[in-house]
């Protein structure tokens, strides 16, 4: 009994001394708890006090934001400013109340309660973005923004924070309410260069401000927190969407009568037509391009107008010009006037990758739909994948291939005209765009092979597992199929585009350089040297004759059924530019416009100016010899003409001998256009004899000139 006692009482010890020492800690945490809370309220208190002791800020009224970020071409051209095209001062007694309410409703619902700052919003973003662990929701006041926009940067910093609230609460001290929300409104930007409200009604709407309507107010209200992203110019369902989160936010702050909400979310909107400031941008999709990368690189809208950066991007201001007067000019010429009827325009270097001109449409004002990344087939421009597969697996140029009629499966390609020439040389089926031999030719390789190369040259855009891919039967971007062009330029590395160089403060601090090239070894050299010798005669005497520029230069065309699309891909060793002709609506094009055509003709006027520093550089290649074996008499092709059929047709584009071919690069549009009608006019009144002349002269070895791989003109780094 003793011993149980004992031990009963050994326990009792020890639970008190546990409670004791639990006791203790939790004393010790609550003390600590208390001391934590004292001293953020008493540091809260004392920089309240602080900011409350700060004086007001002199001449305020008169003061003006200095907006002079400028996008520069790489070659010093100013080709973007971003000042205020569209800018009107409006005294907040003409701003109608329906803005006021929705600003507030929308960007500081405490406006009216603060000295500058708002402690409990600021506390709320906190909790929030900590559970978050990310920024989900700001806590800056419409007076904060003010302070950002006349005196700071849009830096994401502790000390810009610090530095936003100390201006915050001087400017409260300094002028009224109605002040800071007029001196805000007028200064604030609202994207598709728009300063102010003022200016944003007249930009989106062609009205005054206090003509709009309810949704149209609560539109531009919506605009502050991203211009770009929610500008209806750039995206109308998105501005829908952030209309009406700022609609319904009116309606729970009881500014609006459910009725009123109801019928302001159905309301459509009627924008007005593209500002006026657009035709002042020499390259608008490029810099569309530009915007969307400086926000990869984590600038904003706001930060980008407003910071006063100098941009300095890769763009060749003279090749622009080019391509933005070669699409006008040779689409008129062809008839192409409409507004539905488009052009898009790609180049870049394949030995840095700088983005040398850029044209998602022919005219921004009407359209900022960028064509570049738009997914459209192909034709015959992907072929060359095809060819490039088999000789990856072994195949010669050299070797043979039955251009004869062929059914795989189910499907049974056929050429232009049923025009089938027998046994010819694989690089001859490529220079007469055979469509038999092209599907001939991805049987022999496999479809897993060709699909397998088209993505490590970097065409991401879905490619059936299936034969027809071989005449280019899915879409692709004419973005990436450029891209991909850029490996036969360059000894087979694929090469990243990008398009800014570098980004300068205001006072000369460089913030961003563009990082070393970025490209990868994915084509053998020997590939890539075949390829260009075999797409050079495509320009010398097939069906891209439209496209000789007098200097060395390889390409391809590409036609789809009915006329829907057509396009030119072609490169020389410095650049690879890719040009595509279409339907919006994807419907059929009345002009029958081929790859050989007017993508061809703009192709042609753009690389006359673009290589013209290089001068008549030849590839720094091996020589690779292509014989004409077995070729039949009527080697030399005839005027591209594509028949309506079940897949995309072309046949070579001249029929011309040699030295008559000398005279295509100086075929005007017209020319072009009377050729093709002419070819057209002779098949419907009378058949198509068969031409023969004597086959084309053997090329002679040069024994002096061993086939030696001479390194390519690229930074030593991809050596």
């Amino acid at each position: 009994m003793l011993r149980i006692k004992r031990s009963s009482s050994d326990k009792m010890a020890a639970r008190k001394n546990i409670v004791r020492k639990e006791n203790k800690f939790l004393r010790a945490v609550k003390i600590s708890f208390i001391l934590g809370v004292a001293f953020v309220l008493a540091a809260g208190v004392s920089f309240n006090l602080y900011l409350s002791s700060l004086p007001p800020i002199n001449n305020l009224d008169g003061f003006k934001p200095n907006i002079v970020t400028k996008f520069y071409s790489h070659d010093g051209e100013i080709i973007k400013t971003f000042t205020a095209y569209t800018y009107s001062k409006v005294d907040i007694k003409n701003v109608p109340q329906d803005f006021i309410n929705a600003l507030i409703a929308t960007e500081d619902k405490n406006f009216y309660n603060h000295n500058g700052y708002d402690i409990y919003g600021l506390a709320r973003s906190t909790v929030q973005n900590l559970m978050a662990r990310k920024v989900v929701q700001g806590a800056s006041t419409i007076t904060q923004q003010l302070a950002r926009i006349l005196f700071l940067s849009n830096e994401k910093t502790f000390d810009r924070k610090l530095k936003e609230l100390v201006i915050a609460a001087r400017i409260e001290k300094t002028i009224s309410k109605e002040q800071i929300l007029e001196m805000y409104m007028n200064n604030v930007y609202l994207g598709s260069g728009a300063y102010g409200v003022e200016g944003a009604a007249e930009i989106y709407f062609n009205k005054k401000l206090k003509d709009l309507t309810l949704p149209e107010l609560a539109l531009i209200a919506g605009l502050p927190q991203a211009p770009s992203v929610y500008s209806p110019y750039n995206n109308l369902d998105l501005a829908v969407q952030r209309r009406n989160q700022v609609l319904l936010r009116m309606y729970k702050m009881k500014y609006i009568t459910k009725e009123q909400y109801e019928k302001a979310i159905d309301a459509k909107v009627k924008l007005s037509s593209m500002p006026r400031f657009y035709t002042t941008n020499k390259a608008p999709y490029f810099c569309d391009l530009v915007m969307a990368e400086l926000e990869k690189l984590g600038f904003d809208d706001t930060d980008i107008s407003q910071g006063g950066y100098k941009i300095v991007t890769t763009l060749d201001a003279k090749a622009q010009k080019a391509a933005n007067e070669a699409i006008i000019k040779n689409m008129n010429a062809y008839g192409l006037r409409g507004k539905n009827q488009q052009a898009a325009v790609f180049s870049f270097s394949p030995i840095d990758g700088r983005i040398l001109d850029y044209a998602g449409g022919k005219d921004y004002t009407q359209s900022q739909f960028d064509r570049v990344q738009a997914v459209r087939p192909i034709g015959s421009a992907f072929k060359p994948f095809v060819y490039a597969a088999a000789i990856e697996k072994g195949i010669s140029p050299n070797d043979l291939i039955d251009d004869s009629p062929v059914t795989l499966g189910d499907w049974s390609p056929h050429n232009y005209g049923n025009k089938y020439r027998g046994k010819i040389p694989v690089h001859k089926a490529l220079m007469y765009s055979s469509n038999v031999c092209a599907a001939r030719m991805i049987k022999e390789v496999g479809i897993r092979s060709v699909i397998q190369l088209a993505r490590v040259l970097g065409i991401t855009t879905p490619l059936e597992y299936d034969y027809t891919i071989a005449l280019g039967s899915n879409g692709t971007k004419l973005y990436e199929i450029t891209r991909a062009y850029g490996a036969f330029a360059n000894g087979g590395y694929v090469v990243q585009p990008y398009a800014i160089e570098s980004v300068e403060t205001s006072r000369g601090k460089v913030v961003y350089r563009a990082p070393s090239v970025k490209a990868s070894h994915q084509l053998s050299y020997n590939t890539a040297a075949i390829m260009t010798a075999m797409l050079k005669n495509v320009i010398k005497g097939g069906t891209g004759a439209a496209a000789n520029i007098g200097k060395p230069a390889a390409g391809k065309t590409g036609t789809t059924d009915d006329y829907k699309d057509a396009s030119f891909i072609g490169y020389t060793p410095n650049i690879v530019t890719g040009v595509w002709v279409g339907n919006d609506d994807n419907t059929t094009n009345s002009k029958a416009i081929q790859g050989g055509t007017v993508p061809a003709l703009i192709w042609r006027d753009i690389m006359k100016v673009a290589t013209a520093p290089y001068k008549n550089m030849e590839f720094d290649y091996p020589v690779v010899e292509l014989i004409n074996k077995n070729a039949p008499a009527e080697d030399k092709p005839k005027e591209e003409e594509v028949k309506p059929q079940e897949n995309s047709q072309e046949t070579p584009q001249s029929e011309a001998k040699p030295e008559e071919q000398k005279a295509s690069p100086a075929a005007t549009p017209a020319d072009v256009l009377k050729n093709f009608k002419q070819s057209q006019a002779e098949k419907e009144n009378k058949p198509q004899p068969v031409q023969t002349q004597a086959p084309a002269p053997q090329p002679q070895p040069q024994p002096n000139k061993a086939p030696v791989p001479v390194p390519m003109a690229i930074p030593e780094s991809l050596h």
